[in-house]
């Protein structure tokens, strides 16, 4: 089980990359778009010094593997060495073609494949070497916020692509950045949102009932006191896919429809029912 999870792990990390230079062979590198990371830099170079972008790939991996192994360990080398090897294979092996015409359009889709690959990536444990390695560094020996150091990397390179090609490429690079960050966010929360309900209610008891037999859900019961009458009433708990809730809402409303509902959207539960084992949560 675990060679066949490793396996896995492995082909997860060899797709991410590939994809990482689909989208920057295929969609940001033939519109001069440099998001960012050490391929947007090996854009930038490439166009400014006329050296193959997948050559300069290789020799910036190359030296941000070494500093991860001085800097931060063996764990985190080991973690960084397949990716940070594999990308500038994957660049100089996947054709550098201009897949579409229209630059927003390419812009557009290359931030999207880029932020996928690289969630694939973080979910596996891994990183493509690059300017994803300083931050880590800084944070370590500096205490500078991974976010910061990112920021203060990738703004070099997009400020670069300012002096080497002009201001249309400068704000295509700002925008691909921010829309790779929201496709990242997404996919790190937006998929696994739930909904938390809180319920007040003076018919609990049946509401509860009708939870537990419809939905299969349990519910956590929280003593409560209104400030305003002093009345001691159960607040229940719930957690949910969001595709049920309107089932809970027709359940609460047909006991009582003067109950008191909060909602909450949560990106993450883990527990029995959402991350393990069968059952309720």
């Amino acid at each position: 089980m675990k060679i066949k999870q490793i396996a896995l792990r492995l082909l997860y990390i060899v797709f991410s990359i590939v994809l990482i230079a689909v989208g920057v062979n295929m969609f940001l590198g033939p519109h001069q778009i440099a998001a960012g990371g050490l391929t947007g830099l090996a854009i930038i170079l490439e166009s400014w010094i006329y050296v193959d972008r997948s050559i300069i790939v290789y020799i910036g991996n190359g030296i941000v593997i070494i500093a991860t192994l001085f800097f931060l360990g063996r764990e985190v080398f080991i973690n960084t060495i397949i990716g940070a090897g594999l990308l500038p294979v994957a660049i100089s092996l996947v054709p550098q073609y201009r897949l579409v015409n229209d630059t927003m359009l390419s812009m557009v889709v290359g931030s999207v494949i880029f932020g996928v690959a690289v969630s694939i990536l973080y979910k596996n444990k891994a990183s493509s070497g690059g300017t994803a390695v300083p931050p880590l560094i800084l944070k370590k020996y500096f205490g500078i916020k991974p976010s910061i150091g990112l920021f203060v990397t990738d703004g070099f390179v997009v400020i670069l692509s300012l002096v080497i090609f002009d201001v249309d490429s400068f704000f295509f690079a700002i925008l691909s950045i921010f829309i790779t960050m929201v496709v990242m966010g997404y996919i790190e929360n937006g998929l696994s949102k739930k909904k938390r309900v809180h319920i007040i209610s003076k018919f609990s008891d049946a509401i509860i009932k009708d939870i537990m037999d419809e939905m299969g859900k349990s519910v956590t019961v929280i003593p409560t006191t209104g400030s305003y009458e002093q009345q001691e009433l159960p607040m229940l708990m719930v957690t949910l896919d969001a595709s049920d809730y309107r089932t809970l809402i027709e359940i609460v409303g047909k006991h009582d429809n003067q109950a008191f509902l909060v909602t909450d959207v949560v990106s993450d539960v883990h527990g029995r029912g959402f991350t393990y084992g069968s059952g309720s949560v």
